[in-house]
């Protein structure tokens, strides 16, 4: 009977020896498979998973069980990660660095005025916003003025448009942090004179909303709505003519067919664009005196829209990677419209921000888009301009590094590449 126990102790060992081996071959092959569908991902993405703070973002703090289950999926292989938000392949681009502005910005506005270049408010931090405007002359390449804005003016989120002398501002965020709700205001600057005017608020305050003047109409459409987060899809215009309103009340207009902020809108002859954005955003975070962001869900798009000569809305072919944060980061030049930096979907797994480096085009002819150029570095809300065949990026938040697109630090740098279409 010993001898028959002996046998059967062995003869489970054996079994257990042979499933042990069984699960070791196993986990050695998934793991070869994993090494190099990461290997292969890393070499396109170029991203790692430094966990450092946002400079720009002040978080729910969270527990230490948390962060241990964050920095865990910090580890995981890049195989199991979207790529959407991957560094797309582009020219290498020479960027001449020029004499920064007075003060670092992101969330401001600009526009481009012959070869002036007005660059409006924004943050400087999350506590600190501006409340002016610089001026960039192309011609003599330095900042030649800065002049105050209104008080009851925004300071951040900004819609803006232009007919060549008067600069409409409109509606956007007053004060620091995620300051709710954001004001209806709307002002008319004068660039001969440097006089501000007031003018007919709009129906509701907007954040961002995508604005231009098209066929004789200022245009305002789309943006956050008063909580900061919801996206309105609501369409209002009004006549002017000479920096004054040719009508009382703003005019409801078709809607968008998909609403949110920070999105480009360009009208180029009888045809309107408006490109890119998100829907959501950051929101105040609850209980807090001073309106500190706290984290929301955000959907990033690729979405393009043309609006036609009868009111018509119609679908084009979606940029080459979801990007918001664009709404002055672009130039048309040669019947194209050139596009620079912004954001792009999250990381699906720590939520991340992603900032976008590349330079697209848009072909309106083709209705094609290309990927023609890198920025020095991945940037959202850039100034963007185009003088004397010189593409110029100024302002905006950087990324971390070459291999870190999260967002860093807000700059004040000005560049500037050639480029011809």
């Amino acid at each position: 009977m010993k001898g028959t126990h002996i046998s059967k102790q062995i003869s489970t060992r054996s079994r257990i020896l042979l499933l042990f081996f069984i699960v070791l071959v196993g986990a050695a092959l998934l793991f070869n498979y994993l090494w190099a569908s990461s290997s292969t991902v890393y070499n396109s993405v170029h991203y790692n998973f430094v966990r450092q703070n946002n400079d720009l973002v002040t978080l729910i703090n969270f527990s230490n069980q948390t962060n241990k289950a964050a920095d865990f999926k910090d580890k995981l292989p890049e195989s199991l990660l979207s790529g959407t938000f991957a560094d797309l392949p582009a020219p290498e681009t020479k960027w001449e660095e020029m004499s920064p502005a007075p003060v670092p910005r992101l969330d401001g506005a600009s526009i481009q005025i012959n070869d002036l270049f007005y660059v409006f408010s924004g943050y400087r931090n999350l506590d600190h916003v501006h409340s002016h405007v610089d001026v960039y002359n192309f011609t003599t390449n330095k900042w030649e003025e800065s002049f105050d804005t209104p008080k009851q003016m925004a300071n951040s989120h900004l819609g803006m448009a232009t007919d060549g002398r008067y600069i409409y501002v409109i509606s956007g965020q007053q004060g620091p942090q995620c300051r709710t709700p954001p004001t209806a205001e709307v002002f008319v600057l004068d660039t001969q004179t440097r006089k501000w005017e007031s003018f007919p608020p709009l129906p509701e305050p907007r954040y961002a909303p995508a604005t231009q003047i098209w066929r004789g109409r200022l245009h305002v459409m789309g943006g956050g709505k008063e909580n900061r987060h919801t996206p309105s899809t609501d369409h209002w215009s009004i006549g002017v003519k000479n920096g004054k309103p040719l009508e009382k009340t703003w005019r409801k207009e078709v809607s968008i067919p998909r609403g949110g902020p920070h999105r480009a809108c360009i009208a180029v002859g009888d045809r309107l664009y408006v490109i890119g954005g998100q829907e959501g955003d950051f929101m105040p975070k609850p209980g807090s005196p001073i309106f500190k962001c706290s984290r929301r869900h955000e959907v990033v798009y690729s979405d393009v829209y043309m609006l036609d000569d009868k009111m018509k809305w119609h679908t084009l072919p979606p940029m080459p990677k979801p990007d918001s944060h664009i709404e002055t980061s672009w130039v048309v030049l040669n019947n194209s419209i050139v596009i620079a930096g912004g954001t792009t979907e999250k990381n699906p797994i720590t939520k991340r921000m992603i900032l976008v480096g590349e330079i697209f085009k848009f072909d309106l002819d083709s209705k094609k888009w290309h990927v023609i150029g890198k920025l020095p570095y991945r940037v959202k809300t850039t100034q963007a301009a185009y003088w004397n065949g010189w593409f110029y990026i100024t302002s905006g938040q950087r990324d971390k590094g070459p291999d870190n697109p999260q967002p860093s630090k807000v700059v004040a740098d000005l560049w500037r590449t050639k480029l011809s279409l």
